[in-house]
Formats: C-alpha cells, structure tokens, sequence
C-alpha cells in the first residue's frame, strides 16, 4: 500500500486518467473529489462490496432450461389466445 500525505487542493494521480483531489479535511474526515472516465466505475468500499454479493447471490440461481421457459412462454401465449 502506497501512504502518501496530501494537503487540501493537492491530488495524486492514478495510472492516466483517475485523478484523487483532497477538497476538504475536517477533524477525522476527509472530503475527496475524483475524476474519472465514465467507463471505470467509482464506489465507496461499502457499496462495492454490497454489489460484489449481490452479484454472487444472483449467480446462484441456477441454469435456466431454455427448453422449458420456451414451452412456459407457449403455454402462456396460448391461454392468452383462448381468453
């Protein structure tokens, strides 16, 4: 891990385009700004993680049979017909 001491206004730069601003330090907190492409997303560690087991538990859902869900599908259309 890389510690660095940075003031207020003063950044740090990660690979070409993720640029990591100190907009504010008050007490124990401190306010970053970031500034990245559209396509790298950006989440507290938090939210990542949250997304990371929501994710995981979804793919826990099992193979879907896409014989049956045809044969669901044709079913369904076919009571919709006879209504």
């Amino acid at each position: 891990m890389l510690v660095l001491s940075r003031k207020t206004n003063e950044s740090i730069i990660i690979g070409e385009n993720v640029e990591v601003k100190i907009v504010e330090v008050r007490g124990e907190y401190v306010k970053l700004g970031i500034s990245a492409p559209k396509e790298i997303s950006v989440h507290r560690k938090e939210v990542y993680d949250a997304i990371r087991k929501e994710n995981h538990q979804s793919s826990k859902t099992g193979h879907i049979d896409e014989k049956k869900l045809e044969e669901k599908l044709k079913e369904d259309d076919s009571k919709d017909e006879n209504k």
